[in-house]
Order: structure tokens, then C-alpha cells, then sequence
């Protein structure tokens, strides 16, 4: 198997929006609904090169579908079955800041709990940059975070789309360059 994989949870359609569009830039991942989970997703997990979590913040942390993902990985986390794969995360809320970092912090948490290997956002945007246009506008670097669009038939604004696919791509050029012992 191998691969990318993108498990996530989502509420009104807003993440699931954002794992795909993080798939679209990893250049293709495998996208896993952790609230409709079966043995063959857990086993996709485990032959992933890298694991990409997103799950929508609801009152100041991951929702509680996600939330219940992390704790039933619990027997993986004593066999560190996800040891040394690349991770990263994502997430959205409604506000631009909306307590997102509280949900990037306990994704990171979550998978230095099982022994993995973070990747963080590395897209300078406005306003530190005029050239940089509007990605990551709202400068989060833990992960990727989204705010929701107003828009409900696009769901995230251009900006953050784009910002997701290079956080994808990111995170797929540092699983080639682990895979290839680079780092």
C-alpha cells in the first residue's frame, strides 16, 4: 500500500473539503471518513509512508468523531505501529483564529504519542510577504488551518485552498525524502 493517507472527521463538509484538496497537492491520498472506519482503513494507516489528521475544531479542540479515532488507536500507541511515519494535521473553524492552534497542538500531541515524525506548515504569505498572496494568511505553522467559507457551495475560500494543496505537497515531498533517508 504505502502512500499518503488523510484520515478525518467532518461536521457541515468543511474538512472533508480540506482533506481533499490536501490529497490534490500530495499528488493523490487516500481519504478515510474515521467515523466510518473499517479493519481495512486501520490497516491503510498502518503501510501509509505518512499520515495526514484533520478533524473541524468544535469548542477549542478536534471533534469528538476524531476524538474517538485517537482513543481507539490506543493498542497501536503501545506497539508503536505508526513509529517513525511522517505526520501532520489539519483544521477549520468558523472564526479565522477560532482556537485552531488547541486542535494542531493535540494532533501533534497525538502523534508524537505514537512515535511519529511532525511536519508543520512552511508557507509565508501576506502580510509578511506581498508576493506570497493570501496563503496562510491567518500564520499558523503547527499545521494547516482553514476558516470555514461563508460560501457553502465552496466551503473554504481560494486562499486557504491553495494553501492546502502546498501544505499537501509539502507533506508528500518530506515522506519521499524520509522513504529515501534525507532528512
Amino acid at each position: 500500500m504505502g502512500g499518503i493517507v488523510v484520515p478525518y472527521c467532518t461536521g457541515s463538509g468543511h474538512t472533508r473539503r480540506l482533506a481533499e484538496l490536501v490529497a490534490e497537492g500530495a499528488g493523490g491520498a487516500a481519504l478515510i471518513d474515521v467515523e466510518a472506519m473499517g479493519e481495512a482503513d486501520w490497516a491503510r494507516i498502518a503501510a501509509a509512508e505518512a499520515v495526514v489528521f484533520g478533524a473541524p475544531t468544535y469548542m477549542g479542540g478536534p471533534a469528538a468523531g476524531f476524538k474517538a479515532f485517537m482513543d481507539a488507536s490506543g493498542d497501536l500507541w503501545l506497539d508503536q505501529g505508526w513509529k517513525d511515519k511522517i505526520a501532520a494535521g489539519f483544521t477549520v473553524a468558523t472564526f479565522p483564529a477560532g482556537d485552531k492552534l488547541s486542535t494542531l497542538t493535540q494532533l501533534a500531541v497525538f502523534a508524537a504519542q505514537h512515535g511519529m515524525v511532525w511536519v508543520g506548515q512552511a508557507e509565508i504569505g501576506a502580510p509578511a510577504r506581498k508576493d506570497g498572496g493570501a496563503v496562510n494568511g491567518a500564520g499558523f505553522w503547527l499545521g494547516l488551518a482553514a476558516a470555514s467559507s461563508r460560501d457553502k457551495t465552496r466551503l473554504i475560500d481560494e486562499a486557504d485552498a491553495e494553501t492546502a494543496r502546498r501544505f499537501g505537497a509539502r507533506v508528500a515531498g518530506a515522506a519521499r525524502r524520509w522513504a529515501r533517508g534525507l532528512v
